[in-house]
């Protein structure tokens, strides 16, 4: 799940936000010259998804569609109606995976008959998420939490509910044009480096553009909200934590302080090397809470659930995020000799060293 960090005591003062207050449903933002912001809705917590459009040639290159269902396509119809109605995409440019960014690629595209463009992992995911729903994987997510405690009752809802909302994406184009890490693109006058990096998805696309000190961190990092690192059954042993803060570490060497950092979610931000410093304090607090629960008595991911997120009402679609995650803690305080792994009766429970 997505949580807020901006409790943690990290040197904030460098941090600053230009634009308290987001886009209205109806609204659109020039963030800088040739730069849009629209914010659209989403039916859970997290409430909103940010979308860029970019200026390319005689026109604009967006980055994300949104949520794959109804309310969005109204909403995409009234902004290409009203404040966008002199918007013609020229191509699509989708940084991740998750129904919320790639969900109505299909319908974008196919509205403006324009090309698709992600990394090849991201592009292949999200084919596997419109296709996930076979016998085999769900028995195979079935074993994933039951080996990590869940009971019975608790599985079934994680497997129905819990996670209906990966099913919310368009018809997936039968093509696209891979991007790739170190990859320089051209979008109208400016050129921006791609930079990919793990945790939060596989393989999730930034665009960097150094002349204008732009950053599109997508959910690599958010402005007051950390995004979800989680673990799931189909990479049982994934360390993605790991992966994440090694995202982290790279982009505080390779990024200057000053960029203008446009995320998937929440406010645009300055202060980008302050942020990534608080979301590395965030998740080591939560391996210290992890730590200490087993330091005397072996626990399993279920147990350790509300000891990570005890200021949390988790609803299922929620508690399918929280445990995802907090097995990404687990996975990464293992391959960091932080915890032991012991089974019995075929459930995992897991020791402080």
């Amino acid at each position: 799940m997505h949580s807020k960090t901006d409790t943690v005591q990290s040197s904030a003062e460098a941090l600053r936000y230009p634009w308290e207050n987001h886009p209205g449903h109806d609204q659109v933002v020039e963030v800088r010259p040739g730069v849009l912001w629209v914010r659209l809705k989403l039916p859970f917590r997290l409430n909103h998804v940010n979308i860029y459009l970019l200026a390319d040639g005689d026109g604009w290159a967006m980055v994300d569609s949104g949520f794959g269902n109804e309310e969005t396509i109204a909403a995409w119809t009234a902004l290409f109606e009203g404040p966008l109605s002199h918007v013609k995409v020229t191509r699509l440019i989708v940084t991740h995976s998750h129904p919320d960014h790639v969900g109505l690629a299909g319908w974008i595209v196919e509205r403006f008959d324009c090309p698709l463009e992600m990394s090849q992992v991201e592009y292949l995911q999200s084919v596997y998420h419109q296709n996930r729903g076979t016998e085999e994987r769900r028995n195979a997510q079935r074993l994933f939490f039951r080996r990590h405690g869940m009971d019975e009752s608790l599985t079934d809802k994680l497997l129905g509910r819990g996670q209906d909302y990966l099913k919310r994406v368009s018809t997936l184009p039968p093509s696209y044009r891979r991007i790739s890490h170190g990859d320089e693109v051209s979008i109208g006058t400016r050129r921006f480096k791609v930079i990919t990096g793990g945790g939060h998805a596989l393989d999730q696309v930034m665009l960097y553009c150094a002349a204008d000190k732009l950053f599109l961190s997508a959910d690599q990092v958010l402005s007051k909200i950390s995004p979800n690192v989680s673990v799931w059954a189909v990479e049982p042993d994934q360390n993605s934590l790991g992966e994440y803060l090694a995202s982290l570490a790279s982009l505080t060497t390779t990024l200057p302080y000053d960029v203008l950092v446009l995320p998937g979610h929440g406010v645009p931000f300055y202060g980008l090397k302050t942020r990534i410093k608080q979301l590395a304090d965030h998740h080591e607090e939560r391996c210290g809470l992890i730590a200490d629960a087993c330091r005397e008595i072996p626990q399993t991911s279920k147990e350790l659930v509300p000891v990570v997120f005890h200021k949390h009402v988790l609803d299922v679609h929620q508690m399918g995020f929280a445990a995802g995650e907090l097995i990404a803690h687990v996975n990464y305080m293992l391959v960091e000799g932080r915890l032991t792994a012991e089974v019995t009766d075929g459930v995992l429970r897991f020791r402080t060293t």
